[in-house]
């Protein structure tokens, strides 16, 4: 089974393929289909943005297509930066400076109120425009200063509930057994799993 992967982002594929091994599906990534259009992400929720990205994508290729939108959600922020999380410091902001611009927001918030959980939305296209989805969360906290070169976006900072390491710290296989895209992908999984 071929199932094109609604992303550009490297880390996100490398994650996908991870907890895939073994299972017989080839993931096409987005380089196979370069007119293939870029879908604006406008969608107020993480479900709106990764339906519209998977469906695009299935109906460009003819192809079933996964696409995910995931993000960060501080409670202090009121949730931000929440679907905004991979341009909260604006257009064609990288990593770097969205979490520099997170610590900033934060530097006045006390070690103990600064909880947040990641929130991943995954969603499954046909080329006939059916959809599912499926969420995963992971509860934890910001800290105050980066740690770790693993992982992207917000790794570095966030301590998952339990845990006295960040994402950034962890390896590859121990992150996907904690995280909100691996647990949106273990049902995504599970799904597949019973119908192929």
């Amino acid at each position: 089974m071929k199932i094109v992967l609604a992303t550009t982002n490297r880390k996100k594929v490398e994650e996908i393929k991870r907890i895939f091994k073994g299972f017989d599906i080839r993931f096409a990534t987005l380089d196979e289909y370069p007119g293939c259009p870029e879908v604006v992400e406008d969608g107020k929720t993480f479900r709106a943005n990764a339906v519209k990205k998977a469906r695009s994508v299935s109906r460009y290729t003819g192809c079933p297509a996964v696409a995910d939108d995931s993000g960060l959600e501080v409670e202090a922020l009121a949730g931000a930066p929440g679907v905004f999380s991979a341009r909260y410091a604006g257009p064609g902001a990288d990593d770097s400076k969205n979490v520099a611009k997170l610590l900033k927001e934060l530097k006045d918030i006390k070690t103990d109120e600064r909880k947040a959980r990641f929130a991943c939305c995954i969603a499954f296209a046909l080329p006939d425009g059916h959809c599912k989805t499926f969420s995963g969360y992971v509860k934890g906290s910001i800290g105050k200063k980066q740690r770790g070169f693993n992982g992207f976006g917000y790794d570095p900072v966030f301590f998952p509930a339990g845990r006295d390491k960040t994402f950034a710290e962890l390896s590859g296989e121990e992150k996907d057994a904690l995280s909100h895209r691996g647990k949106a992908l273990q049902k995504f999984y599970a799904y597949l799993k019973d119908k192929l």
